[in-house]
């Protein structure tokens, strides 16, 4: 007989609980959303971007809930929808016992500027393309060239290699593709270094590091009108034609290898040849 009494309690407080909560649940649903907050979430070493107004974002909000109440939010659709604009990486909405609703954003990071044929627009660390701000412009590496969209995430990591290392910061400003290749854009502004694909990076600009702390600090920049790292082992250069000097280093080249030996100098031709071009 107890336990029947008790659990004919435990069904009537289920019961009234159940109603109690519907109740207020309908209460809290008929009241107006109280104040909307954005939130632009940043993450500890990363450069901060300003692509987003909160107050747009808190319009758009408004906006979408006519009635203002909070049944009528829907909260799947606006989380879709801020997803959606093309510079949110992440975004999650959400309310609060108090009838706050909550939008954190997190913003994508350009990490290189692309200008490709007659559109411009930025791309993030994972390869995502988005429009140019028209309130905003955030500053990073400007690339040209026909770029494909797999070499995306590549071309991302080499930038950030770059934005890392010092000595790379203060050579290289910009990137371009001609004809399948990539070349460094120099502070120097006179030459451009060659690095072909975008494999072994590391490699290639700690041989070019080398060839200006060993060689190139002692020598005109005007020299150069290309330095080359692609291939494996070995920089080959390339004279700048305007460069007054040029006639005369060529002609010391050309009157080294008639003093060579025949088939040293076929050699040291082919070599010169290559470096040259």
């Amino acid at each position: 007989m107890k336990n029947k009494w008790r659990f004919l309690k435990i069904i009537v407080t289920v019961i009234l609980f159940g109603f109690l909560l519907s109740f207020s649940l309908k209460r809290f649903s008929e009241k107006p959303v109280r104040k909307v907050s954005v939130k632009l979430l940043e993450r500890p070493g990363e450069n901060k971007v300003y692509f987003i107004d909160e107050k747009n974002v808190v319009n758009y909000i408004r906006s979408a809930t006519p009635t203002g109440k909070i049944g009528d939010v829907d909260i799947p659709a606006l989380e879709k929808k801020v997803r959606s604009f093309p510079s949110v990486d992440s975004g999650n909405v959400y309310l609060n016992l108090n009838g706050d609703l909550n939008v954190d954003i997190k913003q994508k990071i350009p990490v290189f500027r692309l200008r490709k044929k007659n559109s411009d627009f930025y791309v993030d660390a994972k390869g995502n393309e988005f429009p140019l701000s028209k309130t905003y412009s955030h500053p990073c590496m400007l690339v040209t060239g026909d770029v494909e969209r797999k070499e995306y995430v590549d071309l991302a990591r080499l930038v950030q290699k770059i934005n890392e290392d010092r000595f790379s910061r203060t050579y290289f400003i910009g990137i371009s593709k001609e004809e399948g290749s990539y070349h460094l854009l120099t502070s120097e502004g006179h030459y451009k270094v060659e690095i072909g694909n975008l494999k072994n990076i590391d490699f290639k600009v700690k041989g070019f590091k080398t060839f200006v702390e060993k060689y190139l600090v002692y020598q005109n920049p005007l020299k150069y009108k290309k330095i080359s790292v692609r291939y494996d082992n070995q920089i080959v250069t390339t004279l700048n034609p305007a460069f007054k000097e040029s006639d005369r280093i060529i002609k010391e080249q050309e009157q080294d290898l008639s003093n060579a030996p025949e088939l040293e100098r076929l050699r040291a031709l082919e070599r010169a040849a290559i470096r040259n071009r």
